[in-house]
């Protein structure tokens, strides 16, 4: 089992091109299935029809119906590549039914939150400098929090006002910046920032107090910090701030087209979940502004 599991690991890796972040998420549904064929005494490559729809029978009475897509199209895509690399004849997941999933409406911050927010680092110190130039590129950018914390010193052209940034499968696309962010980038860059290389040189552009790249977890306890100072009552998370850059410019009068291109979406059905968050905040807007709502 190990053994398949590696070589389907490297596939993801190598030939699809698959973000880290996918590639881990595969692995684990990957243990529980061979966990669960381990105390069986089966073997992936013998695995029947009968018995894939007993495993996610098991699964929809302990995880949630997304889990059990997301084991689904992991079960299938890891069959597919026993399939292609003729260990198997067909692949038993084929015919497995993934649940209708409702799409959940993201939490969005208005416009005087996100003021708020970004109002709470304090850039006399370098923590609070690092931190007023991470919330204003993500409020900005509408960056994912794995390429927030990726970004690299030589991704950012201050100057054009454009950054360069490698979404999921490792695909490229450029994003402009816009002149408050560079500007508490630049803070940043030139004077605090310098302090913590010690040497080092390292490439990423967001460091922490060691002079090492930050994590996720880092960032996710500091804009959950800043929340809280900023009295917000939203659920608040990177996530949370790349919806909202979504949203307030589908509410200016972006075109879907660009902010899909923006967000590094694959398919623009997938940015078609703001157009709700909009079409919400224009009925608000009309009944409160309307002569007869």
């Amino acid at each position: 089992m190990d053994n398949l599991a590696d070589q389907f690991i490297n596939y993801l890796r190598v030939e699809k091109g698959l973000a880290n972040n996918t590639i881990q998420a595969y692995s684990r549904d990957l243990c529980r299935f061979f966990r669960f064929l381990g105390n069986r005494k089966i073997s992936p490559l013998n695995v029947s029809q009968e018995l894939g729809e007993e495993y996610i029978s098991m699964l929809r009475g302990e995880v949630s119906a997304r889990s059990v897509a997301r084991n689904i199209s992991t079960l299938k895509t890891f069959f597919r590549f026993l399939t292609s690399e003729g260990k198997i004849k067909s692949s038993p997941a084929r015919l497995l039914e993934s649940p209708k999933l409702t799409k959940k409406l993201p939490d969005v911050l208005n416009l005087r939150e996100v003021e708020r927010l970004l109002f709470q680092p304090d850039p006399s110190t370098f923590k609070g400098q690092r931190d007023k130039a991470m919330l204003e590129i993500l409020y900005a950018t509408g960056l994912r929090v794995s390429e927030l914390i990726g970004l690299k010193v030589v991704n950012v052209n201050l100057e054009a006002g454009f950054l360069i940034t490698f979404g999921k499968g490792s695909k490229e696309r450029a994003i402009p910046i816009g002149t408050k962010a560079i500007e508490a980038v630049k803070k940043y860059l030139y004077s605090k920032r310098l302090h913590l290389t010690k040497g080092t040189n390292s490439p990423y552009l967001f460091l922490n107090l060691r002079g090492r790249s930050m994590t996720r977890q880092g960032f996710w306890k500091i804009i959950k910090k800043y929340g809280r100072d900023a009295g917000i009552k939203k659920k608040i998370t990177p996530h949370s701030i790349r919806h909202s850059f979504a949203s307030h410019l589908l509410e200016a009068g972006a075109d879907l087209r660009s902010v899909q291109i923006m967000l590094g979406h694959a398919d623009i059905s997938t940015t078609e979940i703001y157009t709700h968050v909009t079409g919400k905040h224009l009925k608000e807007l009309h009944e409160k502004c309307h002569p007869r709502p």
